[in-house]
C-alpha cells in the first residue's frame, strides 16, 4: 500500500522491488566519501556495493520513493551493540573495522537502525529522502522506538538533523577512514 506524504509517495518494496531498491543505493552512494574510501577502484565499486546491500536487501524492511528513485532500508534491533557477521570471509578489513567501531555505538535498547537510505543523482533534494524517512520515523513515534543511523557526510549529517536526528557522541574514524556521525532520533510524542 502506498502512503502519500507532503513529500512524496512511499511504498514497501516488493521481492521484484529488491534490485530497484539496490540500484537505486548504488547509484546514490557511487560519489559517498566513506564508500569511496571502502571502494577506490570505481570499475569495481557499484559490483562491490551491490553485494554490500545484498543481505540488507534480503532481510531489512525496504521501500521505495517517489517512482522507484529513492530506497530506504530499515532494521529493526535489540538492545545493544551490532555486530553482524559478514557472510562473506573475505571481506576487506577496512570495512570489518567500521563494523566493529560502529556496532558499538547502537543504542542500548530495542531500535531501528537505518543502514542505508539513498536518492537516485538526479532526484537528490526532490524530498524523496524525506518522504522515506517521514513514513518510518512516524511509525517509530507512535510506537515508541528510538531511530539510529550513521552520517556518512557533512551534507547527510546535516540532513538527518533537519529530521530530528542528534549526534550520538563523537565521529567515529578507523584509520583513514572519512569520518562517520553515529546519530539517535528519539521517539517523539503522538497523540
Amino acid at each position: 500500500m502506498a502512503i502519500d506524504t507532503p513529500y512524496a509517495s512511499v511504498r514497501p518494496a516488493t521481492e521484484p522491488d529488491l534490485r530497484v531498491a539496490g540500484d537505486v543505493l548504488v547509484d546514490a552512494f557511487m560519489d559517498d566519501p566513506v564508500v569511496c574510501w571502502l571502494h577506490p577502484e570505481r570499475s569495481e565499486r557499484a559490483r562491490l556495493q551491490a553485494e554490500f546491500y545484498r543481505p540488507l536487501l534480503a532481510h531489512g524492511e525496504v521501500y521505495l520513493a517517489g517512482a522507484g528513485e529513492g530506497a530506504a532500508v530499515w532494521l529493526p534491533l535489540a538492545a545493544g551493540p551490532w555486530h553482524p557477521e559478514p557472510a562473506d570471509e573475505e571481506v576487506d578489513p577496512r570495512l570489518r573495522a567500521l563494523g566493529q567501531a560502529l556496532g558499538d555505538r547502537h543504542p542500548d535498547r530495542a531500535h531501528l537502525y537505518l543502514p542505508c537510505m539513498g536518492v537516485v543523482a538526479g532526484r537528490q533534494g526532490s524530498g524523496l529522502g524525506s518522504a522515506l524517512l517521514h513514513d518510518r520515523l512516524s511509525r517509530a513515534d507512535a510506537d515508541g522506538i528510538a531511530a539510529y543511523l550513521e552520517a556518512s557526510s557533512p551534507r547527510s549529517r546535516a540532513f538527518y538533523r533537519r529530521h530530528g536526528f542528534e549526534d550520538s557522541g563523537p565521529p567515529v574514524q578507523v584509520g583513514d577512514s572519512p569520518l562517520l556521525w553515529p546519530m539517535v532520533r528519539e521517539p517523539k510524542h503522538t497523540k
